[in-house]
């Protein structure tokens, strides 16, 4: 965080723009960038009011897109299971109707589609009332021939009334979830998208050899997911106060906090991105001297977002290669857990749970790629075969009748329960386990985006939205006057500006010396919100330098970019200006 000794006010004999009260300064500092947004957004607003300055927030990741077919198809399986509850039991004197029934469904379901189609048929896709919902059919009818087609011929092998009630049943939200863990369907095709978007499209390997499927989770959003895993990690042993965990850094705050938390007040190793190219510009990526921190089998638990935030890179080849490496050779009960986000947005992406399936908890949320952060969809995943269990079965006598007392109501030997189940009946305190699990509305809308993506066999969706986002990045490079090289890594959902490096380059190493002298970074934050309307985060709440700031790329569009930059700059020309008057 930002240094709290250094002076803020300028003496009489300093000229040039007068920092900020060094109090405001002072208690920003100790704030999270997210809470620090909240009040960068009240300036801004209020600046907009009273100049000509459109607000543009470029704080928060929220993206401005939404993926609609697979909505569309959610609010038409919506209509036929309603029609399938009145089917069981109607009183519409009382607005009473039942739950949908289970036995011929499929068969319905696929009349029901293909009378939806016929719109598509009719009026082609400018029809105006039905063409939505003739295309959400489309999906629908291609989506439940791909999932009940045998295996053998490239499908899920799902049966079609068990799919179809999953779906009308979960859509209704009249059951508790049942497995309340994830549903049975759902995890299949969840399971199946992840294979397709973390792994290449490859099935996981364990250690023997043999295939390494995964055991989901399905949780509140990634937020829930971080949550759920720190608890049980800590319920179950596998960390306790005290212990080292390492996170590679930058990352996203929250984890930063949670392991300075009193609930858990870790000793924290920082595995820290310092690479920098031939021009001395940050690629994000590891040294070799940093990873090698991790041979350290003190550090039990590794943290890591992939691609990164608030950088936006993927690790590269050599980073996981080191990282099996150093987990096979010197500290094989290292426990990773890996946020996976925005891997979407990189081709080719591969998530360190493919490399060390064993050892790795997979968080993934749907949120960003899909424009769904306000339905809280994400997974944990796990391997079936994985550390977590084994770790568990090897502790001591003491520790294992702890837990045996916690799980035994669930299971009759509560030592047996694994970890992927613990997790589930921990984020209930194990008492309400009975009312676990996501809500089935959400999963069956979660499952609908999974087999948007499975059934985008040319990535048109995918490609888009990288297509999408990097126009953005390009833009606000452009509007500062730089271009940005290719790097296949990049994900570019945000994008870190270093202002050492930059103001170095245009101004010099002597100007630089003066503002980091007479400024602290939040000031150029705090005077972007209040004199420009512009909203960024300081970077070194993400532990990414100090004069860095992260912009994001998804909540505004390509003609915002080209102004968020203009005014930095202007900003910048600002401080430069005083700085020269001095001169």
């Amino acid at each position: 965080m930002a240094d709290a000794t250094r002076p803020d006010v300028h003496t009489p004999e300093e000229p040039g723009l007068a920092p900020f009260a060094p109090s405001l300064e002072a208690s920003l500092a100790r704030m999270s960038p997210f809470e620090v947004k909240d009040l960068l957004i009240s300036y801004a607003k209020e600046d907009a009011k009273k100049s000509a300055f459109t607000f543009l927030n470029a704080g928060r990741g929220n993206p401005n897109w939404i993926a609609t077919v697979p909505r569309d198809a959610f609010f038409l399986i919506g209509q036929f299971a309603m029609g399938e509850a009145r089917r069981k039991m109607s009183m519409p004197e009382f607005d009473l109707a039942g739950e949908p029934p289970a036995s011929g469904c499929s068969a319905r379901f696929l009349e029901f589609l293909e009378n939806e189609a016929m719109a598509l048929a009719s009026g082609g896709v400018n029809a105006p009332a039905d063409a939505h919902n003739a295309w959400a059919a489309k999906l629908l009818k291609l989506g439940y021939d791909y999932l009940t087609s045998p295996e053998s011929a490239g499908g899920l092998g799902l049966d079609g009334d068990s799919l179809v009630h999953e779906w009308t049943e979960g859509i209704i939200g009249c059951e508790y979830p049942v497995p309340d863990r994830i549903l049975k369907n759902t995890q299949e095709i969840c399971r199946r998208y992840l294979v397709q978007e973390m792994d290449g499209g490859e099935e996981p390997v364990a250690a023997d050899g043999t295939s390494a499927p995964y055991d989901l989770f399905a949780t509140e959003g990634g937020t829930a997911a971080m949550c759920y895993l720190f608890y049980s990690l800590k319920a179950n042993y596998l960390v306790n106060p005290g212990d080292t965990v390492a996170l590679m850094t930058p990352i996203f705050t929250p984890y930063i906090d949670i392991a300075g938390l009193n609930d858990f007040h870790f000793d924290v190793v920082n595995i820290n991105a310092t690479t920098l190219d031939s021009e001395g510009l940050h690629t994000w990526q590891y040294p070799d001297e940093e990873l090698e921190k991790l041979k350290d089998p003190k550090i039990k638990l590794l943290c890591l977002v992939n691609p990164s935030n608030p950088p936006s890179y993927a690790l590269s080849e050599h980073t996981r290669e080191k990282l099996v490496e150093i987990v096979q050779n010197d500290n094989p009960n290292l426990i990773i857990i890996t946020d996976d986000v925005y891997g979407t947005f990189v081709e080719g992406f591969r998530s360190v749970i493919h490399d060390l399936p064993r050892n790795t908890a997979l968080v993934y949320s749907f949120s960003k790629y899909f424009g769904a952060t306000g339905w809280r969809l994400a997974t944990i995943a796990l391997a079936k075969d994985n550390i977590f269990d084994e770790l568990i079965a090897k502790l001591p006598d003491a520790q294992k009748q702890v837990l045996y007392q916690r799980y035994s109501e669930l299971k009759a030997d509560g030592s047996a329960l694994k970890f992927c189940d613990r997790l589930v009946a921990d984020s209930r305190l194990v008492a309400l386990n009975g009312t676990a699990g996501l809500s089935t509305p959400q999963q069956v809308q979660m499952s609908l985006f999974a087999l948007y993506s499975l059934l985008d066999k040319a990535d048109t969706y995918k490609h888009k939205m990288q297509e999408l986002i990097n126009d953005r990045l390009a833009a606000l490079w452009r509007s500062l006057g730089w271009t940005l090289e290719p790097d296949p890594l990049r994900a570019g959902y945000y994008s870190m500006l270093d202002l050492e490096i930059w103001t170095t380059r245009l101004y010099g190493k002597d100007f630089f010396a003066w503002l980091s002298a007479h400024y602290r970074p939040i000031d150029v934050v705090l005077r972007l919100a209040k004199d420009t309307g512009v909203v960024v985060l300081a970077g070194d709440g993400f532990d990414a330098g100090r004069w860095s700031v992260r912009v994001a790329l998804a909540n505004l569009y390509v003609d915002d970019f080209l102004a968020v930059g203009k005014r930095v700059g202007e900003i910048l020309a600002e401080y430069h200006a005083a700085w020269q008057a001095g001169q």
